[in-house]
């Protein structure tokens, strides 16, 4: 077997509306489809599925401890032009969006930074 390509992938979300909001109006993503306990949305020719789980929400120390020692935890990263990472932090910060620093790798910078139900996501922007 041979894979071709990633089609989609899955983050499970604890309230479906407040993902989508967060998804579209703060990261940009558009909506492709809606289902009964999912929305499906595009992210530069790929999907990202959003999956309605009841789900306890993550202690504050959870949360803290997620963004404050993100690295080598399973997380998603999406691909930015330069502007739009250098201008995320505070875009993040106004939308109430708890993030970490940004990390100079040498030949790309990342951040990473937590959705409304505490999954681990990162920005990347290669040199």
């Amino acid at each position: 077997m041979k894979l071709e390509r990633l089609d989609h992938f899955g983050i499970e979300v604890a309230d479906l509306a407040r993902a989508q909001r967060f998804y579209t109006e703060v990261l940009g993503l558009s909506v492709v489809m809606r289902l009964h306990n999912q929305v499906l949305l595009n992210c530069g020719g790929q999907n990202l599925a959003l999956f309605e789980v009841p789900r306890e929400p993550l202690s504050a120390e959870e949360r803290r401890a997620l963004i404050g020692s993100p690295l080598g935890k399973g997380h998603h990263a999406f691909r930015v032009s330069a502007q739009d990472f250098a201008s995320a932090r505070e875009r993040l910060a106004a939308a109430g969006v708890e993030s970490a620093a940004p990390i100079d790798w040498g030949d790309h910078d990342c951040m990473y930074f937590l959705d409304p139900d505490g999954n681990l996501l990162e920005l990347i922007n290669y040199r």
